[in-house]
């Protein structure tokens, strides 16, 4: 490519980028609310992140589209097409990371006005402040292009999955209490694993900024330490 082209490649593949930085911040912050409407019995803040998703997901595809059309017009190599891409599934996982935050308001309003147990909101808010510092890390890691704090985001995956693994089962303990609102334990849970998806999702797009940095070889496999996944058959399947 002339000096021109690349010039011109490279503002847009920064525009890219810095659209999906503002995507993740924002899919952040929804994720932040959603939880804060269960914790303060919100349905004014839970319909907010509802109805916020919507914008989400038309971003994440003008982010879509914007990359795809780098490609086709500037057929970029190596490391540029790799960026691009990177930034592709970025923005995937971001807009799925949002549906998670809606679906965790869609449950806040199922339970109001219950007050749910201080004990499974301390496991809770552990789990989303883990999962949050993986998005936000995550993301830094792309826009810095730093391989050595993705490995970090990696690495802390399977803190999250122990976590979840331990709220699970004092929810499900908690079921068999006398007096128990067993209905929103269910809510619960559903919220427990969505939190969980998230940091999936967060660790997904770390793996992307190793493939982006090192190349598609160096993408260390994930090993999973959720032992929630047998007493989740026993639950209904929900739509992400």
């Amino acid at each position: 490519m002339t000096t021109h082209i690349v010039q011109a490649f490279d503002l847009e593949l920064r525009a890219i980028t810095e659209q999906v930085g503002d995507l993740g911040r924002r899919v952040g912050e929804q994720v932040a609310n959603a939880v804060r409407a269960l914790d303060l019995s919100d349905a004014l803040l839970a319909d907010e992140v509802r109805a916020g998703d919507e914008a989400l997901d038309r971003d994440a595809e003008r982010i879509e589209n914007d990359a795809i059309n780098l490609i086709a017009r500037r057929q970029p190599l190596a490391v540029d097409l790799r960026h691009v891409m990177a930034a592709l599934r970025i923005a995937a996982n971001l807009e799925r990371a949002g549906d998670l935050a809606s679906n965790i308001a869609k449950r806040a309003i199922a339970v109001m006005p219950s007050r749910l147990p201080e004990g499974m909101l301390v496991g809770l808010h552990r789990m989303v402040e883990l999962a949050l510092s993986q998005l936000r890390d995550s993301l830094e890691a792309f826009g810095a292009q730093d391989a050595a704090l993705a490995q970090q985001v990696l690495a802390q995956d399977a803190t999250l999955d122990e976590l979840h693994t331990a709220l699970f089962r004092d929810i499900v303990q908690h079921m068999s209490a006398p007096g128990a609102k067993t209905l929103d334990m269910v809510h619960l849970l559903f919220v427990a694993k969505n939190i969980e998806r998230i940091g999936d999702h967060a660790t997904n797009i770390a793996e992307n900024v190793v493939y982006l940095v090192s190349g598609p070889d160096n993408v260390p496999d994930r090993a999973k330490n959720d032992e929630s996944s047998l007493l989740a058959t026993l639950l209904p399947r929900e739509a992400e």
